[in-house]
């Protein structure tokens, strides 16, 4: 998909979703749903893709037409940890649960109101393909992204064989597929040249202020104490969070990066992968989230085993 289909396709602002008569049916005859065979479940719920909670929730909302249906739509300003949590839980049950269309439907029928119009005067829905798609290859993002730095290095096999996973993830969803990439370069080629129309949003802006301005502190501690105890923290998560971001986001949200923060960046990541055989020795109720732990203790299949092996 090019730039001029996702322009062209985003001020139609019309819902195009999967529910012809008949349709529902035929889906649920189907085997339609990921496995603890697949390299998304291994990775996808793994507890270090917490590590990527602002890539994702960032790249999403440096999109004018997402960021505006948070805005209008969520609570995000006043309940932003709150909005986070009832986020989550429905799309990893998508991928883990023993009724991933059922699931997939709760996302996306969660999203039938959430229309309005951008600064330009265009419309703008969010289960228009164009929309709904790039929210969905943020999360795919996401599992390469987090996998191939924090947890171990992956092969472009296996890069290839997350992405071709992530089109049955989206079919869960039940909306148009006419805008995704139908191969991995073709996603590289997509997620790029999204990256390239970021914005400044207002929810964008609002939510990497803590990396600009440091965490804020308890009320009761005076502000000059409370600057000085949180310095270690702030560079820490300086180095780690704004480590993970594109450039372009890094650009529109005023994130400083420099070379020396890279070098932090990479050392830590090192180490991260170097732990790798440490972490797949945790009970995998700490190893994983709660509702990919649920999967895993459903299928019997110990994930602690599967997919180790090294990036050739």
């Amino acid at each position: 998909m090019t730039i001029h289909d996702f322009d062209a396709g985003v001020r139609e602002a019309e819902p195009s979703v999967l529910s012809a008569p008949g349709f529902d049916d035929e889906i649920d005859a189907l085997d339609l749903r990921l496995g603890a065979d697949s390299l998304v479940w291994k990775f996808y719920g793994d507890i270090r893709g917490l590590f990527g909670f602002q890539r994702l929730a960032g790249t999403e909302n440096c999109i004018e037409q997402l960021a505006k249906g948070v805005e209008d739509h969520s609570v995000i300003f006043s309940d932003f940890l709150g909005r986070a949590r009832r986020t989550g839980p429905p799309i990893m049950r998508t991928v883990y649960s023993d009724d991933p269309y059922g699931w997939g439907h709760r996302v996306r029928d969660f999203h039938r109101e959430i229309k309005g119009t951008i600064s330009d005067g265009s419309r703008y829905h969010a289960l228009n393909p164009e929309l709904f798609y790039w929210a969905h290859a943020t999360f795919v993002d996401q599992v390469i992204y987090i996998t191939d730095t924090f947890i171990r290095r992956l092969s472009q096999q296996e890069k290839e064989q997350i992405f071709e996973e992530s089109k049955v993830w989206y079919q869960l969803y039940g909306v148009s597929a006419r805008s995704q990439p139908q191969t991995y370069a073709e996603f590289l080629e997509y997620w790029n040249a999204m990256c390239d129309r970021f914005v400044p949003t207002k929810t964008i802006v609002y939510a990497t202020g803590y990396l600009r301005q440091g965490v804020p502190g308890p009320k009761w501690l005076p502000k000059p104490v409370w600057r000085v105890a949180s310095a270690p923290l702030n560079a820490a998560l300086r180095t780690v969070i704004i480590g993970t971001l594109p450039q372009q986001m890094r650009d529109v949200c005023r994130l400083e990066w420099n070379p020396r923060m890279q070098r932090r960046f990479d050392r830590f990541t090192a180490v991260m992968r170097a732990l790798n055989p440490l972490f797949n020795r945790l009970p995998t109720k700490w190893l994983y989230v709660e509702w990919a732990d649920e999967g895993w203790q459903r299928t019997g299949v110990d994930p602690r085993k599967l997919h180790n092996g090294q990036a050739c």
